[in-house]
């Protein structure tokens, strides 16, 4: 727990260590003091077996980042049944293959698909929701792809903000936290440096939470007052090692918060 929010780590910070051992990387990440982890993609193991390794690391399910193809129809009941065994109410979708977003009409599509699986899935206890890249933030046909989209969507709908992400997309997050207040259910906290990424907008992401251009303390003051459920580190550059720079980010939010 850092202030009043518990603090996750998104497994995509440490997919190699994940790959190779995955209960070993667990038990790094709560030794490295979080509470809780977002894991991503397909499943590697059964969702009974991820749950007793989380239950006996003490670790939360804070989420799940679901591949777009198995919300469909096609795949939606199985993939309820996985999570409702793991015990994840959250199903995150982390980005739209191009195809289905080529337009202001395609969004507003992706809103109605979103509406009606966040129906679905509140029969179970489940909520969806959309995190975003740098494209969500480039207009398109006169309008941000996040507006036509989260002005389109019902409110449980998460607004799961990758503040790094939107960053890179040339926008500022606070006025998005403010336009959209209640929605962020669970955050990503990716830390960049405008000046790092001024040449390459991927060196932007080297610095580690504490050391860029986030607004931390606004962000952590909007977030608490607006109900979050979940801070989610995501690291994402080799300028450390995965587990270092994880320990880092989360020595640093304490850090942050302890000085507020």
């Amino acid at each position: 727990m850092v202030g009043k929010i518990p603090v996750a780590l998104q497994m995509f910070s440490v997919r190699h260590e994940l790959g190779q051992d995955f209960k070993g990387t667990l038990k790094a990440v709560k030794d490295a003091g979080y509470t809780g982890v977002e894991f991503f993609g397909m499943p590697m193991h059964p969702a009974g077996e991820i749950r007793t390794m989380l239950e006996e690391l003490d670790l939360a399910c804070a989420g799940w980042h679901v591949p777009f193809e198995l919300v469909q129809a096609d795949k939606l009941d199985e993939t309820i049944a996985f999570h409702k065994e793991l015990g994840n109410e959250y199903l995150i979708i982390p980005g739209i293959p191009e195809e289905f977003r080529k337009t202001r009409a395609d969004w507003l599509k992706l809103a109605q698909f979103f509406n009606e699986l966040s129906d679905k899935l509140a029969e179970h206890g489940m909520l969806t929701g959309y995190h975003n890249h740098a494209v969500e933030f480039q207009e398109l046909d006169g309008e941000l792809p996040w507006d036509t989209f989260f002005q389109n969507t019902k409110k449980p709908v998460i607004m799961q903000l990758d503040l790094g992400n939107a960053m890179v997309g040339g926008v500022e997050v606070l006025p998005i936290l403010e336009k959209y207040r209640g929605r962020a259910t669970t955050i990503h906290l990716k830390p960049y440096s405008f000046a790092a990424g001024k040449d390459d907008p991927r060196a932007g992401y080297r610095p580690v939470i504490g050391e860029d251009d986030v607004p931390w303390h606004e962000v952590f003051e909007i977030c608490e007052a607006d109900g979050t459920e979940w801070y989610i580190v995501e690291y994402e550059s080799d300028a450390y090692p995965p587990l270092e720079a994880v320990r880092k980010c989360l020595w640093a939010i304490k850090q942050l918060q302890a000085a507020r």
